[in-house]
């Protein structure tokens, strides 16, 4: 099987984190999303995986090596191609066409899961979904009385599905998808400029071709501060029993942690209070200060301030020099940079 992960996006919503980190590369509970999300993709896939295909903007050298290492790491081929216009999703996904072929499953990169099913990859297609409680602010499904999907609705006004497609896809026959894909640009069919997945789809569905969903346990977002934030929470609750999160090579003086959290090496807790929900990078010193529900990066000081529902990009350095009062706030801060209170 090989997995194709569109991520060209700029991430406006997750800015200022955005402006020096592509979003997928953002770490949650300690790892960047896509690697969560490949992990995830594969656990559930249960095959081996020969060939990851990361589609990206211009992210440099040092980004796409560290997408070629997160694909070895899973033991499969890491494969960069390039998105240059925005032009919609079918588009982003044809740009890695010579990843689509055999069974593929494509997951684009902004969001996390927990399934709950394993993946039947006889079928033609599975459609990953989750049921929400106010379908208008989505794309869903909608299914035959035998639950064959034979329909998509973006944003219905009237109810037609409560089955919001959660932005991952499988598909038994990748050349079919390759080829589907290649006749909307070719032909031009688009909506506003943007050649959609959903087109294809439908194309797949009016040929004969049966898709069914899975609809997962939980749907977790990426999009924004607060949403990432929160998805940091439920990873860690998810994975606390799975992996090791608190490394040994921690310097903990006259402090508590508050399980559960991810706290990296060579990260120093001084009188502080740290907990639940706090994943701290490496090399990073806390000192007099309480901290719960948020992520910190790597390389960062932090001294005498409690903040919760925050997030922190790698070297920034927060620091309250009014030594005779704590200060309680919340923050939202791009790689380097600095604030005195």
């Amino acid at each position: 099987m090989n997995i194709v992960i569109p991520m060209a996006g700029m991430g406006k919503r997750m800015r200022p984190h955005t402006l020096s980190v592509p979003k997928p590369l953002i770490k949650v509970a300690g790892k960047p999303i896509v690697e969560r999300l490949c992990e995830d993709i594969v656990e559930v896939c249960n095959e081996k995986v020969d060939e990851i295909g990361f589609i990206i903007g211009d992210f440099g050298k040092e980004v796409e090596d560290r997408l070629i290492e997160i694909a070895n790491r899973l033991g499969a081929k890491g494969r960069i191609y390039y998105q240059d216009e925005p032009l919609g999703t079918a588009h982003a996904i044809l740009c890695a066409k010579e990843s689509l072929r055999g069974k593929v499953t494509v997951a684009f990169a902004d969001t996390l899961f927990d399934a709950g099913f394993k993946l039947d990859t006889q079928r033609d297609g599975v459609i990953w979904t989750h049921k929400v409680k106010d379908p208008s602010a989505f794309g869903v499904v909608k299914k035959n009385s035998e639950g064959i999907i034979d329909g998509f609705v973006e944003k219905p006004k009237v109810f037609v599905s409560d089955e919001a497609i959660i932005g991952i896809y499988y598909f038994l026959d990748g050349e079919n998808l390759r080829q589907e894909l290649q006749y909307l640009i070719d032909n031009n069919i688009n909506k506003q400029g943007e050649f959609q997945l959903t087109d294809a789809l439908q194309n797949m569905l009016d040929k004969g071709l049966k898709f069914v969903t899975n609809d997962v346990k939980e749907w977790l977002d990426c999009g924004n501060k607060n949403a990432t934030v929160n998805t940091n929470q439920r990873v860690l609750e998810l994975k606390k029993d799975k992996e090791s999160l608190i490394g040994r090579e921690i310097d903990l003086v006259n402090s508590v942690i508050i399980p559960p959290c991810y706290i990296a090496k060579g990260t120093k807790i001084i009188n502080s209070k740290v907990g639940p929900h706090v994943s701290i990078g490496e090399n990073t010193r806390v000192e007099d200060a309480e901290i719960s529900n948020s992520i910190i990066q790597n390389s960062c000081t932090i001294s005498k301030v409690s903040f919760s529902n925050s997030m922190l990009g790698s070297y920034v350095r927060v620091e309250n020099r009014n030594t005779e009062t704590s200060i309680e706030t919340e923050l939202n801060l791009g790689d380097y940079s600095e604030i005195k209170l």
